[in-house]
C-alpha cells in the first residue's frame, strides 16, 4: 500500500430513470461505501468522491476532469449501461435522463472519458467496470474492443442487454466489494478473477459476457508479440480448420500478450480475446499507421480468433482485409503471406452455411481470388462455381475443386 501520496477513488453508477433503465447501477454503492478508503485506493490516506445517477454530462466531465489531475493513485468504479447513438456510431455512458432520442445530449460520450484519463502516468489509473450493454453496442466491442488509454488498468465485465424487462444487477462490482468486506484484499488480477467468477455463477452467464483483463502496463513498454510478418501466431496454436500454414510460430517476448489472448480464446471467451486483440491493433495502429506491418500482424490474428469463435463470415471478411492491406504494401500477388491470407478467406468463405452471407462476401472474395489465384488448381472456378450456385444459375455439383 502506497503510504505516501493519497489517491481517489471516484465512484460512478448511473441508469436511466423508468423503463430505459436495465441495470440497477446504484445498489452496490452501498456495498462500495462498506469498504475501507484505502482498500478502494490502494493508499494510506484517501479520497472518495460518489456519483449516484447523476445527469448532466458536463458535471460528470468535470468531476472525472477534477480527478484526473490529481498526482496520486486514481480508481475509478463505473456501474451503468453503453449506448450506441445512431448517428455518429460511438459508445456512450447512458445517464440519469438519458433516453435514445437525447443519447448524444444526455449521456456522457465514452471517448470523453478516455481523453480525461490519458494524461495521467501510465500505472497509476485503475478502472473497475461493471456494464451492461445494448445489442448494437455490444456488437461494436465485440468486433472493434472498448477503447481505453494506454498504461491503465483495466477489470470489470460487459454483458450484452438480455430482455427490456429484466432488471440486471451489478453482480460484478458486488463480488469485489463482498470479497474486500470478507478481510481479503488479493491482488488485483486475482480478485478479478474471483469476482468474475461469482458473477457468472449469480447471473447464470454461460460465457456471454466479456470479461475484461488488462494489466496496466504501459502499452509502449509492452511490444506486440512480433513485428515481423513471417509468423501466424494463433494458426499455429490451435487445431487447423483450414488449409496447414508454412509460416514459423513466433518465440514470445516476456510481456507478449499473445498467451494471455490465446488463454481467452482455449477457454471460450472468444469475446474477451477478440476485445483484446483490437486494443492491440489500435495501439499498433496509432504507434506504426494504417497498413504498417505491426497492423496488419494484429489484424491477421483477429481473423484467426473470429475462425476459432465460429464466426466464419467475420473470418473471411478479416482475411480479406489483411490480404488487401498486404497488397497495398507492395507485397506481390504470389508472396505466400498473400497468398496465405486468400486461402484462409476462401476457405472460411466455404465453411459459412448461411447463403446470404456467402452471397454478400463472394463478389469480394471471386474479385480476390483472381488477383491472387495461389498454388492449388482451381480456387478461381471454385469460388465462381459456389457463387453460380447461390444464385441459383448452376445447379450444384458435389466434389468440385476448392481450397
Amino acid at each position: 500500500m502506497n503510504d505516501s501520496v493519497p489517491g481517489t477513488a471516484l465512484l460512478l453508477a448511473a441508469s436511466p430513470a423508468g423503463k430505459a433503465g436495465f441495470i440497477d447501477a446504484t445498489s452496490v454503492l452501498p456495498a462500495l461505501a462498506a469498504v475501507s478508503p484505502s482498500i478502494l485506493t490502494g493508499t494510506t490516506a484517501a479520497t472518495i468522491v460518489e456519483l449516484a445517477d447523476p445527469v448532466d454530462p458536463q458535471t460528470v466531465l468535470t468531476r472525472i476532469r477534477a480527478a484526473a489531475t490529481t498526482p496520486g493513485p486514481l480508481t475509478l468504479f463505473l456501474v451503468g449501461q453503453l449506448h450506441l447513438d445512431s448517428k455518429q456510431h460511438q459508445v456512450h455512458f447512458a445517464l440519469a435522463r438519458t433516453t435514445e432520442a437525447t443519447l448524444r445530449y444526455s449521456a456522457l460520450p465514452w471517448h470523453w472519458l478516455a481523453s480525461e484519463l490519458r494524461p495521467r502516468k501510465p500505472g497509476s489509473t485503475t478502472v473497475v467496470a461493471d456494464l451492461i450493454a445494448t445489442p448494437d453496442t455490444w456488437q461494436r466491442i465485440r468486433e472493434d474492443g472498448l477503447t481505453i488509454p494506454r498504461g491503465i488498468r483495466l477489470y470489470g465485465r460487459v454483458a450484452p442487454q438480455l430482455s427490456r424487462r429484466r432488471t440486471a444487477e451489478p453482480a460484478y462490482l458486488k463480488a469485489v466489494a463482498a470479497i474486500w468486506r470478507s478481510g481479503s484484499n488479493p491482488p488485483l488480477a486475482q480478485l478479478h478473477e474471483q469476482a468474475a467468477a461469482q458473477a457468472r455463477l449469480q447471473d447464470g452467464s454461460d460465457g456471454g459476457a466479456l470479461d475484461l483483463a488488462v494489466d496496466g502496463a504501459p502499452l509502449d513498454a509492452v511490444p506486440p508479440a512480433t513485428s515481423s510478418l513471417d509468423t501466424a501466431p494463433l494458426a499455429t496454436t490451435a487445431p487447423q480448420a483450414g488449409p496447414a500454414p508454412s509460416r514459423r510460430p513466433p518465440q514470445p517476448a516476456p510481456e507478449n500478450p499473445l498467451p494471455t489472448i490465446l488463454a481467452a480464446a482455449g477457454a471460450g471467451r472468444h469475446s474477451e480475446a477478440a476485445a483484446l486483440a483490437s486494443m492491440w491493433e489500435e495501439w499498433a495502429l496509432r504507434t506504426h499507421g494504417a497498413g504498417s506491418a505491426q497492423a496488419v500482424h494484429w489484424l491477421e490474428i483477429r481473423a484467426d480468433l473470429a475462425r476459432l469463435a465460429g464466426d466464419p463470415a467475420r473470418s473471411c471478411e478479416l482475411w480479406m482485409s489483411a490480404a488487401d492491406a498486404r497488397l497495398a504494401r507492395q507485397q506481390l500477388p504470389d508472396d505466400p503471406a498473400v497468398v496465405d491470407a486468400v486461402d484462409r478467406a476462401h476457405h472460411q468463405w466455404q465453411e459459412l452455411q448461411d447463403p446470404r452471407r456467402a452471397q454478400e462476401l463472394g463478389p469480394a472474395l471471386a474479385a480476390l481470388r483472381g488477383h491472387v489465384p495461389g498454388q492449388r488448381a482451381g480456387a478461381v472456378a471454385a469460388v465462381r462455381h459456389r457463387l453460380e450456385v447461390l444464385h441459383g444459375t448452376r445447379p450444384r455439383v458435389d466434389g468440385g475443386a476448392g481450397t
